[in-house]
């Protein structure tokens, strides 16, 4: 697959600091090579340190759910890594429960019941 450097640039950019650890760390796995190097570029433009990402990468060797593959699994409300999954209902339009389901949820999410 191409990809336009310019906008992986641009998203890289825009991102929030504690975003681009969660990539370099938590979905490293999964991203390519060239996407890392820019990743890890612009958070030592933002001063952040290899102490600093070597600290986040073993919070989240010890606290993500990580699939198969090595990668984090995703909230199922927003994209940070995963910490913690449970049951739960699928529901069309919030509130006809369909059937049962797994949702996993980051460490803000965990904290309020989805």
């Amino acid at each position: 697959m191409h990809r336009n450097p310019e906008k992986v640039r641009e998203n890289i950019a825009k991102a929030d600091t504690e975003d681009l650890l969660d990539r370099v760390t938590a979905f490293r796995a999964g991203m390519e090579p060239e996407g890392l190097a820019a990743i890890e570029a612009e958070l030592r433009r933002r001063g952040v340190s290899a102490e600093e990402i070597a600290d986040h990468r073993a919070e989240c060797e010890e606290e993500c759910l990580f699939g198969p593959d090595g990668v984090a699994y995703k909230c199922s409300l927003c994209r940070r890594p995963a910490v913690a999954d449970r049951w739960g209902w699928h529901r069309l339009g919030n509130f006809i429960p369909l059937f049962p389901r797994r949702f996993r949820y980051c460490r803000i999410h965990s904290q309020t019941d989805g």
